[in-house]
């Protein structure tokens, strides 16, 4: 696990104690295999000890964080009419993950633009300035067109061959282009002009080199300043006065925030500890760092430590539930089970569950019992249909996939992506953030949110497909439970005649599956921002949970975990 990279790089597997569960004849045996991989995510007892000793201090409590909040605020607050400075201030900010404590000059900063450049009064010759302010206003959900880019493309549509030579401008291009929506082929053709040119010339950089290939690898958009921020140096903003203030808050609230994830983990750690379903299920994954990491991610704000920790425990649940399908299981049993789950009645046949689901069952049902009552005391709304509703969907796709998937014949890729999206588990994910945030609470938003919206279903194609391509093989399932791309070729051998011809369509689908969130996210205007921005977190973290190398390992997350919980500064 991430928490002790030392230990968790061994190759030795568990030795487990003997129990009631013990797998079926048809689990999934390469999943078993690679489970000493898989939980490495744990947590063990002298890791909580050692959370336990890094205390967390309130941020508020610190003076010379105050201090240097309130500089930054009273310089962004009085950059006047210098729009540039004003980009550059909020983007820094954005970067270095402190953007939070600047909420309302941001937005006024932001809206005074939009209205601006919205009655035609801005007028940005340079492309980098231009391509900054877009993508800015479109992040904060307001709507800027793609044709402010018209003016740097000839009659073909393409962009001026001398825009390279700027290369500031093509990182804030090809920033930008990640924010493109459906239709917009303009943008499309930035994103591919831009990175043409800055990958012929990264050769020709010097110290904006590491810049540039980050900016590449991880465009701004589609990732978690949480985890990056730290690789922020400065870029063009290294040499000014109000960049050193920055660079001093962001310090002190790194230093100061490690603490309140250690004390998260100590309470995620004892929860699942206690609730014993390790001991019960010893083949299924025990990873609740990598679960705690999903709503870390999600909910990034530092006032939704409680919200964390109470997400975990869901997110938790659906990787048990999944192993029971894959591993436990007879599909009689997985049948019986789901019916179980649909009826939602702890005493109706529950005598004909094996006692590894019975134990399952009652702590998934005492769970959503109790998030219910906590969430109606504070929200005053009772969620507990609608979270039944959702763990019901996700047993049955479940079920679904272990009748196929057992009878060893594909369904059609539109059956199987259909079916993908609800068995991602994201609509669970996102569900119980809805609720568990309390902000939108109506009979129309729940309504809405029961029905599976685009806010939620794109991030869930997101995951799904990342998942099944073939670079996304993950610790336990190696592509045995199918994938979107082996479905796609069977539909059509004739076309898809080659992997990579399938993968890159699929890639392509992710691409249109980004788009339809980006709409969601601009002109959304049913749901509060702070779940859009959640279920855009969600997506962003993707990647990060499943880009795993030869070994089956997250290389990259467990990087950024050990650097968020144990390096000390910037």
């Amino acid at each position: 696990m991430a928490l002790h990279l030392e230990s968790c790089l061994s190759s030795l597997k568990p030795q487990f104690v003997q129990t009631t569960a013990q797998p079926s004849q048809s689990s999934n045996n390469i999943k078993l295999d690679s489970l000493h991989v898989a939980n490495k995510w744990s947590i063990s007892a002298e890791e909580e000890r050692r959370s336990t000793l890094i205390k967390h201090r309130d941020l508020s409590s610190s003076n010379n964080h105050s201090e240097k909040l309130e500089l930054v605020k009273h310089e962004l607050r009085n950059v006047g009419e210098n729009s540039l400075k004003g980009l550059y201030m909020i983007d820094a900010m954005q970067r270095l993950n402190i953007d939070y404590h600047f909420e309302e000059e941001i937005e006024s900063f932001l809206r005074r633009q939009y209205v601006t450049s919205a009655c035609g009064g801005s007028n940005h010759h340079d492309l980098h300035e231009t391509a900054l302010h877009f993508r800015l206003l479109r992040q904060q959900g307001h709507f800027v067109p793609a044709e402010v880019f018209n003016k740097y493309t000839n009659e073909e549509e393409k962009f001026n061959p001398k825009l390279g030579e700027n290369i500031n401008g093509m990182i804030d291009l090809f920033e930008a282009s990640h924010l493109n929506l459906a239709g917009e082929d303009i943008l499309d053709e930035a994103g591919k002009f831009s990175r043409k040119i800055l990958k012929e010339r990264m050769t020709q950089f010097d110290h904006e080199a590491m810049f540039v290939r980050r900016t590449l690898e991880y465009p701004f958009h589609k990732n978690l300043p949480i985890f990056t921020a730290r690789n922020f140096y400065g870029h063009l903003y290294s040499t000014n006065v109000w960049f050193g203030s920055m660079k001093e808050v962001a310090k002190m609230d790194f230093s100061l925030l490690q603490g309140l994830h250690h004390q998260e983990i100590v309470q995620v750690s004892k929860w699942w500890r206690e609730l014993g379903l390790a001991n019960e299920l010893p083949y299924a994954r025990n990873q609740p760092l990598k679960w705690y990491m999903w709503s870390l991610a999600c909910l990034t704000d530092p006032t939704l430590s409680e919200e964390r920790i109470e997400l975990t425990k869901p997110i938790s649940l659906i990787y048990i539930i999944d192993d029971i399908f894959d591993i436990y299981g007879t599909l009689d049993e997985l049948t019986l089970f789901t019916e179980v789950i649909s009826r939602w009645d702890i005493d109706t046949d529950m005598e004909k569950l094996p006692n590894y689901m019975k134990t399952s069952f009652r702590v998934l049902y005492d769970l959503t019992n109790e998030l219910s009552s906590k969430i109606y005391k504070k929200h005053g709304w009772n969620p507990k249909d609608s979270l039944r509703k959702t763990w019901e969907s996700l047993c049955k796709a479940f079920l679904v996939e272990a009748k196929w998937f057992g009878s060893g014949k594909l369904p059609s890729a539109e059956e199987y992506l259909k079916n993908g999206i609800v068995s991602s588990g994201v609509h669970i994910v996102l569900v119980h953030i809805f609720f568990l945030l309390g902000k939108g609470l109506t009979k129309e938003n729940v309504h809405t949110i029961d029905t599976t919206p685009s806010i939620i279903s794109s991030p869930a194609t997101i995951l799904r497909l990342w998942d099944d391509l073939g670079n996304a093989e993950d610790e336990n399932q190696q592509g045995n439970d199918g994938s979107y791309v082996n479905c796609l070729m069977m539909d059509h051998p004739e076309y898809y005649c080659t992997r990579r011809r399938a993968t890159v369509d699929v890639m392509n689908k992710v691409t249109n599956a980004w788009k339809s969130l980006n709409q969601e996210c601009l002109f959304d205007t049913y749901f509060h921002k702070a779940f859009t921005k959640a279920s855009l977190n969600l997506a962003r973290m993707v990647p990060l949970m499943y880009s795993y190398d030869d070994k089956h390992s997250l290389r990259g997350l467990e990087g950024y975990v050990h650097s968020l919980l144990y390096d000390k500064v910037f």
